[in-house]
């Protein structure tokens, strides 16, 4: 059976139930979501953007949902302890892919601040959302987001009206729990003595700053049991006008956690973006941006750094259209792999007809610790428009012998000399990151993962 099969029978028998608890913006998209995944399915590798990650063996295991949207046991702000000196933060928390509203943080956002369900918010605001909801992320071209369209239920609305600039930064745990113990004493079966629960989410982000709107958004992804996960996720991020929008995604999961994003992003005249995306522990991990400069005078920076052992896999896919003049996107992912990982990264930069004195750079630096991982690099530069300054590089290496040897003279280990020179090379990355708290603790949750004195983060009472 093909893997997309279960996904079209589960929608055909099903779709009742995923609209009745679900908001009717939401429901407005599923069935023509439905019609575009069924005549799409999954992409292979035979297609371009997907031809470094097997999407359909992610998706052929039998996954458990909860469409009727049984609550989920858990409190998360007493499992759940970010310790981030110096980082104040409103903090949020996505179960699965439902909004926790039971406790909320004490601490106010500013008038006219939306962080809330969006199921909820477009069950009451529904105006508001279906102006946005849908407008990027199109189901007709991608099988992934027509996917998540019909089967997505809920997630998480963040909207910032015009002028304001929320000075706290907005934190969101997406934590992932099994709705059925993960270790029960006599449990056999399919999934294992342990009794394991493979489970699937579908997470919906919608973000909206409108003209000269300013936040920082923090996302953590984490597991709160050791079941196997499936995980889709749409982002659209709608930045108006002079919006400013730094948005932060770290993933701290485990091998048996599976997620794939996709994130569209729409800049018009005068915004800037500053997206940074760092995989510390992870399974299999497929990013996918898309951003589309709308309006002149824009600027973006994409970032990723990636720390992968074992059997981790990370493919980073991005996408930047320049279609109007005068914007500037610059692209800097790197990625560190030992044993055997696997990293992928392809980038296209499209500067479309007319968009004179576009700016752009793509750097993809990559170290292989080992002679068993493997690295892909695509950087493409596709232009049709003739006053830009455009450039795209990839290295793919190994640590410096020179540098080695010099450090070793000077009384180094050779174990401790390798650490310094990872930790040198992927802080490049961290390093871009303007929010400094987060910076100062990235450098010491990377510094702790080369030197393997941890499984997790360790800043949090899930990750003990």
């Amino acid at each position: 059976m093909r893997s997309e099969q279960q996904y079209i029978d589960l929608y055909s028998q099903s779709a009742g139930v995923i609209k009745e608890h679900s908001a009717e913006v939401m429901n407005a998209l599923r069935d023509e979501a439905f019609r575009n995944f069924a005549r799409l399915g999954f992409p292979t590798k035979k297609v371009e953007r997907y031809k470094y990650t097997d999407i359909p063996s992610l998706f052929a295991p039998d996954y458990g949902l909860n469409l009727r949207r049984f609550e989920i046991p858990v409190n998360p702000y007493k499992a759940f302890r970010c310790d981030v000196p110096n980082l104040s933060t409103s903090l949020y928390f996505v179960i699965n892919d439902a909004f926790y509203s039971r406790t909320l943080p004490s601490s106010r956002l500013p008038e006219g601040v939306i962080v809330d369900s969006l199921a909820k918010v477009a069950s009451e605001r529904p105006q508001l959302v279906a102006k946005y909801y849908g407008k990027i992320a199109r189901t007709e071209e991608d099988a992934v987001t027509a996917l998540n369209t019909m089967l997505a239920q809920d997630g998480i609305f963040v909207y910032v009206p015009r002028g304001v600039k929320v000075e706290r930064a907005v934190q969101v745990i997406n934590m992932l729990k099994s709705p059925v113990a993960p270790a029960r004493q006599g449990a056999t079966g399919e999934h294992g003595a342990r009794g394991k629960v493979n489970f699937m989410t579908n997470r919906r982000v919608l973000i909206v700053l409108e003209e000269g709107a300013e936040i920082k958004l923090l996302f953590c992804d984490h597991t709160a049991d050791d079941s196997n996960f499936l995980t889709t996720q749409i982002v659209e991020a709608s930045v108006a006008d002079g919006a400013r929008l730094e948005f932060y995604c770290l993933e701290e999961t485990h091998a048996g956690n599976v997620r794939v994003s996709n994130v569209y992003i729409d800049q018009k005249a005068n915004s800037y973006v500053n997206h940074n995306i760092i995989t510390l522990h992870n399974g299999v991990t497929r990013n996918r941006t898309d951003l589309v400069f709308n309006g002149e005078g824009a600027e973006c920076n994409l970032c990723g750094c990636v720390m992968a052992d074992k059997r981790q896999h990370v493919d980073n896919n991005t996408l930047i259209v320049h279609r109007v003049p005068h914007c500037t996107s610059n692209e800097l992912y790197k990625y560190v792999l030992d044993e055997n990982a696997v990293g992928a990264f392809a980038g296209r930069i499209l500067v479309e007809h007319g968009a004179q004195k576009t700016i752009s750079q793509e750097t993809n630096q990559n170290l292989c610790a080992s002679k068993t991982a493997r690295m892909y690099s695509q950087p493409m530069l596709e232009i049709y428009a003739d006053d830009v300054k455009c450039a795209h590089g990839s290295t793919v290496g190994q640590l410096n012998d020179a540098a080695l040897f010099y450090m070793r003279q000077r009384g180094i280990t050779l174990k401790e000399a390798k650490l310094l020179l990872e930790l040198a090379f992927i802080n490049e990355v961290i390093d871009k990151m303007q929010l400094e708290p987060l910076r100062d603790r990235l450098h010491h949750l990377v510094e702790q993962r080369f030197r393997g004195q941890f499984g997790k983060c360790a800043g949090c009472t899930l990750c003990k």
